[in-house]
């Protein structure tokens, strides 16, 4: 029976059927529901009731798919054949058995479902899933492939090198549609989104064809398939972001949404054409990768009870400034979920929308079709709300709507381009805000930077030397023993000594005195003095006391406040 002939049962009498819970339970958890709201399943779980796994074996029999136990069925050889490690890894399934022509598998995650037909173009057969949970489909995945990772990269290239050739390659749609093109680019997604890349790049040359990830801010190149399939893998990135796949002579943009492991992943897509044919580069929107809690963003403690405090408070305007990739987006985001609340109103602006928030009313910006911030932000005063994110101030009528707004009582908050704290102001006087109004309106400026982390299964401490400790402005006595810290390089990290980011803050409170010498016109830095005097504490000194810390290098604080002074 397919899951979409199923009758539904009640998720509760199919608990209880399973033996995972008693009714008493069920009834209990329903009555929570109804005074409180929320899933049954999760509302189980958090009384003590049920596991995580369980409940997902429940809900897939639920939607009609077969039970199956991973650790008691024996896969034959044959079966298991039918399958590479790689395709497994990414699609997070297990091939259990083969029943006529129709191979099954067991997946972890009941509403992955719509991974079936692929994996039938893939692999040339019909397959039909069944249910298993999630630490079941590891342990098979180790029990019956082992370590194959880079064997099986190899492997699919070696295919796709030899099954390409009967494919018509002036034909874009028979390219993208080539099973071996399909699992190739599914590797090269699937190697990213391991390796936690923030983008992918698919760059043709006169002789070669690049595949290069971004991951912690810095590129490097990975395997590649030959220059003759760069077309091939470019059209069917195309076709599944809805691109036209014959038009190679402008630029164009989409989005890819893919189930990975049980997590939803957004890919945009940009396509740029070069004398050599298309490169493309796809952002991976990761939400597991980005962690939306103040605590996680590398926060000293000071520094989060400031911030808590600004959200806190019911109007006024808080900006978020740094370069491109400075994590300003992630800091704000962290900021909403700890400000959604039932009692609160949230809607966002952005260009584009980089990760759904539940609760939260999220509008996309499109200037083709005139719904520019200015546009928007005009209708959503009129949707009652308590707190706004703009994506970007970028001009004086954006700048002037968030003034009219926290004037009206609205907390905001938003980003601007700036190297520091202290010279936004003169940003905004610059735009065309009057210091009047940004004096009324402004409660503080972030000013942030990302450094890359030391890798922790290569961390080596090591006591820096005198011109190491000129360069960061730091005397030997203040080291109070502690030692420095760099990666030697290892696998986990790509052998470059690094592995994941933490942002550093500047964080510039506007006082009564730092007002007043707005209204009176003060320059940046005499600004800056006057902040640095009562307590800012510069990007510089907060790299300092990371480095300090033991958490990142003295190279990577000198790189990202190599203005600062």
């Amino acid at each position: 029976m397919s899951p979409a002939s199923h009758s539904r049962k009640p998720l509760g009498m199919v608990l209880v059927d399973r033996g995972l819970c008693s009714q008493a339970d069920v009834e209990h958890a329903l009555s929570e529901q109804a005074s409180a709201g929320g899933h049954i399943g999760e509302i189980l779980i958090a009384m003590g009731k049920l596991e995580a796994d369980d409940l997902a074996v429940a809900l897939g029999v639920q939607a009609g798919l077969s039970p199956i136990d991973l650790d008691e069925v024996e896969v034959s050889d044959a079966v298991t054949a039918r399958m590479d490690a790689g395709t497994c890894e990414l699609y997070r399934v297990v091939p259990v058995r083969v029943e006529g022509d129709v191979l099954v598998v067991a997946l972890a995650d009941p509403l992955n479902v719509n991974i079936l037909p692929d994996l039938s173009f893939t692999l040339g057969c019909e397959v039909r899933g069944a249910i298993a949970s999630e630490g079941a489909i590891d342990r098979a995945l180790r029990r019956l492939y082992g370590e194959t990772e880079q064997t099986s990269m190899a492997s699919v290239l070696s295919e796709v090198s030899s099954s390409v050739a009967g494919v018509d390659l002036e034909d874009a749609e028979s390219m993208a549609a080539a099973a071996p093109v399909v699992k190739l680019l599914n590797y090269i997604l699937l190697q990213a989104i391991r390796d936690k890349a923030s983008d992918v790049h698919l760059e043709p040359f006169e002789n070669e064809f690049k595949v290069r990830y971004r991951v912690d801010g810095v590129l490097f190149e990975v395997e590649a398939p030959p220059p003759s399939l760069a077309s091939a893998l470019l059209s069917r990135v195309k076709v599944m972001s809805n691109l036209d796949i014959a038009e190679t002579r402008v630029p164009q943009d989409g989005r890819i949404e893919l189930s990975l492991g049980g997590k939803p992943i957004d890919l945009r897509v940009s396509t740029l054409p070069t004398v050599h044919g298309e490169s493309c580069v796809m952002r991976v929107l990761d939400r597991s990768v980005v962690s939306l809690e103040l605590a996680n963003l590398g926060l000293r403690a000071d520094e989060e009870s400031m911030l808590r405090a600004l959200l806190k408070r019911p109007h006024g305007i808080v900006l978020v400034t740094g370069p491109t990739g400075s994590g300003k987006t992630t800091t704000l985001y962290s900021a909403l979920n700890l400000l959604n609340e039932v009692e609160r109103k949230i809607i966002t602006v952005e260009d584009p929308v980089e990760y759904d928030l539940d609760g939260i009313i999220q509008v996309q910006i499109n200037d083709e079709i005139d719904v520019s911030y200015a546009t928007v932000l005009r209708t959503i005063l009129r949707q009652d709300p308590d707190v706004l994110l703009v994506g970007e101030i970028r001009d004086k009528e954006t700048a002037q709507i968030a003034v009219e707004a926290a004037l009206t009582g609205h907390l905001i908050l938003s980003t601007l381009h700036t190297n520091d704290a202290p010279s936004t102001v003169t940003r905004l006087v610059d735009i065309g805000i009057p210091p009047y109004l940004i004096v009324s309106t402004l409660e503080a400026v972030v000013a942030q930077r990302l450094v890359r982390t030391v890798c922790p299964d290569c961390r080596t401490e090591y006591d820096p030397d005198e011109d190491v400790l000129r360069e960061l402005g730091l005397e030997r006595g203040a080291l109070g023993g502690r030692r420095f810290a760099y990666g030697k390089g290892c696998e986990t990290c790509n052998f470059s000594g690094h592995k994941g980011r933490r942002a550093i803050y500047e964080i510039m409170l506007l006082s009564e005195r730092l007002r007043q010498m707005i209204l009176d016109g003060a320059a940046t830095q005499d600004l800056r003095e006057v902040a640095l005097t009562e307590g800012m504490r510069p990007l510089r000194e907060a790299g300092r006391l990371a480095v300090l810390d033991g958490s990142t290098t003295v190279e990577e604080v000198l790189r990202e406040t190599l203005l600062d002074v």
